[in-house]
């Protein structure tokens, strides 16, 4: 692919430059082409993931924030019928209320944005989203540490690091590797809606810092025979770092100390 004429620096854009990275990432969005989903692209830039998606899906919108752009987008999918480039930030459009899929090579800069977007879109099933590596280690646990909202969201979203593509692979060349995160909305919870409220303030509690520790912070609003007690039945040392603990055991946690 040729290298593009021009690239914004304010719009982080460094274009998807490899078709076989394409259509992994095509692969890894929507893994079952048959149940031909809506899929909403996060930066189409000149096409090239757009042109993998597009066999997969019943209808794709693709958003692009670069005005510049968008003619030749126009202009390469005008004869795909269920293909709608749409002209301005993806942020701004409205969660569609049927179920969705979001997919794209996010700009690094907006990623954080983006996340939270689709966190709060009732209607998506999942995001797969092409991001700096670093980012997305950090936010599947695979430094072997977990952040506040990866944690905070896990009853009701998994997260997972399913590549890695080199900086090579992209116009013009990042300073960083990338990394494909995807985001699955659970079918069922892990907490009923109930419980919801509950499980943000426990996480944020544990997340705050205050205190020292996990279990210094966890004491300001619990006794601490409960924290003793739920930090045994999940196995923790009360010495443990807040970013060391597994979703999974937060969700012991919760059980012992509010449920």
């Amino acid at each position: 692919m040729a290298r593009p004429s021009h690239t914004s620096r304010a719009l982080s854009q460094n274009f998807l430059a490899d078709r076989a990275t394409a259509e992994h990432l095509a692969r890894l969005a929507v893994p079952l082409p048959g149940d031909r989903p809506l899929v909403l692209e996060v930066g189409a830039g000149q096409g090239a993931l757009t042109v993998a998606l597009a066999p997969r899906c019943r209808s794709l919108r693709a958003y692009e924030i670069d005005h510049r752009l968008v003619p030749g987008l126009r202009a390469r999918f005008r004869n795909v019928p269920h293909i709608d480039v749409v002209s301005g930030d993806f942020l701004r459009a409205r969660p569609p209320q049927e179920p969705f899929s979001v997919a794209g090579n996010v700009p690094y800069s907006r990623t954080a944005d983006i996340v939270a977007w689709c966190l709060r879109a009732p209607a998506l099933t999942d995001a797969t989203l092409l991001t700096q590596l670093e980012y997305a280690r950090k936010r599947t646990g695979d430094y072997g540490r977990w952040t506040l909202l990866t944690v905070r969201s896990w009853p009701r979203h998994e997260w997972r690091l399913v590549a890695r593509v080199g900086r090579t692979r992209f116009r013009p060349v990042p300073r960083v590797d990338a990394g494909v995160i995807r985001i699955e909305r659970r079918r069922t919870p892990l907490l009923a809606p109930v419980h919801h409220d509950g499980w943000c303030r426990l996480v944020e509690l544990g997340f705050s810092g205050v205190g020292g520790s996990l279990h210094a912070s966890l004491r300001r609003a619990h006794p601490r025979h409960r924290v003793d007690a739920a930090f045994r039945a999940a196995g923790l040392d009360r010495g443990v770092l807040v970013g060391e603990v597994p979703p999974e055991r937060w969700l012991t946690l919760h059980q012992v100390l509010t449920v």
